[in-house]
């Protein structure tokens, strides 16, 4: 778009969809994880494996409250 001299405000408005479009990606992966791997090392019962996942998430939410405080 921007090769193409688009107007400025239609290309803001793409930037915008693809990153609310990601966003909604991470969310679904996210979503997957917790029920899979994080969910797996709750009921594993080995506290070194639900403490790596549990720490790992907190890691995820963290960077995903940065993103979406833009």
């Amino acid at each position: 778009m921007i090769e193409e001299d688009r107007y400025c405000v239609d290309v803001l408005l793409q930037v915008e969809a693809v990153r609310a479009a990601l966003d909604g990606l991470g969310k679904l992966l996210l979503e997957g994880h917790v029920e899979t791997c994080v969910s797996d090392a709750i009921a594993s019962g080995r506290s070194k494996e639900r403490k790596q996942k549990v720490d790992e998430l907190m890691e995820v939410f963290a960077r995903f409250a940065r993103i979406g405080g833009r």
